[in-house]
């Protein structure tokens, strides 16, 4: 490859050279004829060298012939036919060489860009500074990458990416998040009592999974305010597969408006925060109150500096499973704002909204947020069918609010209002870390195929962590907990940990950790709760998330 460029390089610079040299040298001819025939000196052309005479052949001197007026005017028009010639010649010989040295200015930077149709690092492989090919020198620079191509990791990997002044602006790329998990919660009960007297069974596991890995294709294509983004979400644990995307507008760095499948910006763990939490999972209180994710509208950016927001419009609190045939007609409402008045939370990218302070800057850095969600929900499952297909919403007993004898035995609840408010805030410095949120649910408006005991409910809770790196950007110790007071039960939990960054990177730790919980009120196949859960829990994971 370096052969083919050194090429082009050398042959264009032979064109100029060329050009350049002609074009002197015509210039040069031009201007001494037209200064020699002014004065009346008549040249005959330089003799070649088998023409050359002889010293004693040396010609005699011609007598000067008096030109007539007529000759002279013939001579003079005969001049300016060819002084106009030579202009053209000189004119066009300025355009090609114009014309090259645009050429070689455009070579010059696809070859220092690295541009793919003359240096395509998929077709050649790199060379070896150190080991050249024959009769190449070795070169005693040190390699420093200069094309773009070197660094394809910003903030993703970068599969492709074309020049600024490309006629069709477009960008690739693409993001994982992958995480493996060992979950123990053999030490738990293996049942539990609802605020009915009902006997309910605890799910236990001992278990080994990719807990979640998803990939994301995203970028721009004809302009760089037209976003896109491929999503596939996988969990092994709930054997789920889910292929979403979204597609957009960037109009300025106050609004970016995307249609798709989101998260619903109802709690500061849905905006943009997976999964830089001071625990590697969510906290069993925001499982407990958070909504989910659907399909939808959203618009998100700056209002002023460091004052950011994220409104929300779509289908309901958690449509991932549920098919269009299924969904209601009724819309929810979310959104989410928070303020960062001492700069960023966390350093720019994607883990700009991570809860440790893995920088462990020497300055202080707060964040104040809120966040309301209203849904109309749906059970989305027939009324004789004792197990829905909702499963976003819970009673603080650990039961399905939608689940047949919830709130009263034989009694199955089929649509119902949910409103939450959350408020949140955190501080670090110096490698500490304290976040917290608290949360405020109501549940009203029931319907049902009986009679209830009860028009509404009112839950409310709290997440708080506390994280210190004892070792600066690799080892961070950390306490946690969380609660509910609710309407039927209050289920806690408490927790500490550690997490390993075993690399220079905050994008891939190892994450140990032993919690108690008692009576968790929510679950979920890709969480560690599950409804019931009573005792200790131990976890160990690894993360990548890049």
């Amino acid at each position: 490859m370096l052969t083919n460029h050194a090429y082009i390089k050398f042959s264009v610079l032979i064109a100029v050279a060329s050009a350049a040299f002609f074009t002197t040298s015509a210039a040069q001819s031009v201007a001494n004829f037209q200064v020699n025939a002014k004065k009346g000196y008549v040249f005959a052309p330089p003799p070649r060298v088998s023409e050359t005479p002889k010293p004693s052949e040396t010609p005699k001197p011609v007598a000067d012939k008096t030109p007539s007026p007529d000759d002279l005017e013939e001579q003079i028009a005969s001049m300016k036919a060819e002084n106009a010639a030579v202009r053209d010649a000189l004119k066009k010989m300025e355009e090609n060489q114009k014309a090259l040295l645009e050429t070689v200015d455009r070579l010059q930077r696809r070859l220092d860009a690295g541009d793919a149709q003359t240096a395509s690092p998929y077709t050649h492989p790199a060379p070896d500074p150190a080991n050249p090919p024959p009769g190449q020198p070795v070169s005693t620079k040190s390699s420093k990458p200069s094309n773009p191509d070197d660094n394809r990791y910003q903030d993703g990997i970068i599969i492709w990416k074309t020049p600024d002044d490309a006629p069709v602006p477009f960008m690739l790329r693409f993001n994982n998040n992958t995480q493996f998990r060992y979950l123990n919660s053999l030490d738990s009960d293996t049942s539990f009592t609802d605020h009915l007297g009902v006997v309910r069974e605890v799910h236990q596991r001992n278990d080994l999974t990719v807990n979640r890995s998803m990939f994301i294709l995203a970028g721009y294509i004809w302009d760089k305010r037209v976003r896109y983004s491929l999503t596939v979400w996988t969990s092994a644990g709930s054997a789920s597969i889910v292929v979403a995307g979204n597609i957009g507008w960037a109009f300025n760095k106050h609004i970016t408006l995307l249609g798709g499948y989101f998260g619903v910006p109802g709690s500061r763990s849905l905006v943009n925060t997976f999964p830089y939490y001071t625990a590697t999972d969510r906290s069993m209180a925001d499982n407990f109150f958070r909504p989910g994710f659907t399909q939808g509208v959203t618009a998100l950016g700056e209002i002023r500096k460091g004052w950011n927001y994220n409104v929300f419009v779509g289908n309901s609190n958690n449509t991932l499973s549920i098919s269009a045939a299924k969904i209601d007609t009724n819309l929810m409402f979310a959104g989410s704002t928070w303020w960062e008045p001492f700069g960023n939370y966390a350093p720019p990218g994607k883990s700009v909204n991570m809860y440790d302070d893995y920088s462990g800057e020497k300055k202080l850095r707060i964040r104040l947020g809120t966040s309301f969600t209203r849904s109309r929900e749906d059970r989305f499952s027939n009324l004789d069918v004792s197990t829905p297909d909702n499963t976003a919403i819970y009673n603080s007993d650990g039961v399905n609010a939608f689940q047949t004898g919830a709130f009263a035995l034989g009694v199955t609840v089929d649509k119902a209002l949910y409103k939450m408010w959350a408020i949140d805030w955190g501080a670090k410095y110096s490698g500490w870390a304290l976040n917290g949120q608290y949360y405020f649910r109501w549940l009203s408006e029931f319907e049902a195929d009986g009679p209830l005991p009860l028009t509404s409910t009112f839950d409310h809770g709290y997440e708080m962590s506390l994280a210190k790196f004892v070792v600066p950007k690799k080892l961070m110790l950390y306490g946690r907990g969380s609660g509910v007071w609710g309407e039927f039960k209050n289920p806690y939990e408490y927790g500490a940990g550690v997490k390993w960054h075993f690399l220079p990177t905050e994008r891939l730790w190892m994450n140990v950790e032993l919690m108690k919980v008692k009576g968790a009120p929510y679950s979920g196949a890709f969480s560690p709760y599950t409804a019931g859960m009573n005792g200790w829990v131990p976890m160990v994971q690894t993360i990548i998330a890049f």
